[in-house]
């Protein structure tokens, strides 16, 4: 029976449209919306307002491109243990959906792009920031961190910290101390966030040879650290009061009572030798930062009094 043109045509769509999804995959999207969740709201401390809209376009869509860059490179170096663990066995690369070297070209030229866009759209020190997350995210963390120690996300998980460094250096050109303030918040937020994924996937993590803390520490030794960070995490938002309103230092202390109220429930039920709900948290942590950077960016943009004057 001949092969019908339309029937020929219908499964190159489809085939397309896979590999455009592998592609898009191997970015890792939802990390990235995180991303922009923080950047916006740190662009907008600069500006103690609302930026033009075109920079803040050209710095999300620049630091899109550096964040995809860095995950797509991630995949490349990461594919054997991702085809070990059943949280990420099913990732492109993983399943053998996008050549190795592609996937490589991809992620280079991703990095590539981002430096020129961010270099002409905005300035150098946002441009060179974004290609110094990536080369820390891909280099350090993944290539030497990742597989040799338990901290290494609490290193390594400062590259994930740029994007408000990028997204202030875009404002105004500089570096100064409420852009660090606002890298802590992050960097300290991290290890709660992703020791509460890694206790949930302790066997993917050990069976993958990774040696992630919940892997190579008892869980109420996890546990515990998450709750010593989650204090800190809080303690360090607060040093924004000098630069915010009433509105970002009510939401931050709400906000950060409400999960460390999770953080200790978790330390206390594994203590109690439960095995807890840290999935739960891992979820919370999610919202929690994007509580915390949503009033942040409303109490810029309405311009309220600062709680310090």
């Amino acid at each position: 029976m001949p092969v019908r043109t339309a029937d020929v045509d219908s499964s190159t769509s489809r085939s397309r449209a896979r590999v455009l999804r592998a592609y898009l995959a191997m970015t890792k999207p939802r990390i990235i919306e995180l991303l922009l969740v923080t950047t916006v709201p740190a662009m907008m401390l600069a500006e103690r307002g609302i930026p033009a809209p075109w920079l803040v376009f050209a710095t999300l869509f620049g630091g899109s491109l550096a964040a995809a860059s860095a995950n797509v490179l991630n995949c490349v170096a990461d594919a054997d243990i991702d085809a070990i663990m059943k949280r990420t066995r099913s990732r492109p690369l993983a399943r053998h959906e996008v050549p190795t070297r592609h996937a490589l070209v991809f992620g280079l030229t991703l990095g590539v792009v981002s430096f020129a866009w961010l270099y002409v759209t905005t300035n150098l020190l946002a441009a060179a920031m974004a290609v110094g997350a990536i080369l820390f995210y891909v280099l350090v963390y993944t290539l030497v961190l990742k597989r040799r120690t338990a901290q290494n996300i609490v290193w390594g998980g400062a590259a994930g910290c740029m994007p408000v460094v990028i997204g202030w250096a875009a404002v105004t050109g500089e570096v100064a101390w409420p852009a660090l303030v606002m890298f802590g918040v992050i960097f300290f937020w991290t290890p709660p966030h992703f020791w509460a994924l890694a206790m949930r996937f302790r066997e993917d993590y050990a069976r993958a040879g990774v040696p992630m803390l919940p892997v190579v520490a008892t869980a109420e030794r996890v546990a515990r650290q998450i709750v010593v960070y989650s204090w800190v995490m809080v303690a360090w938002t607060l040093l924004l009061v000098p630069v915010t309103g009433w509105l970002y230092v009510a939401s931050a202390l709400l906000a950060g009572g409400w999960f460390l109220t999770y953080a200790h429930r978790l330390h206390r039920s594994v203590r109690q030798g439960e095995k807890g709900n840290p999935i739960k948290l891992f979820h919370l942590s999610n919202s929690y930062l994007t509580l915390v950077f949503v009033a942040l960016a409303v109490d810029s943009a309405l311009g309220l009094p600062l709680v310090l004057g």
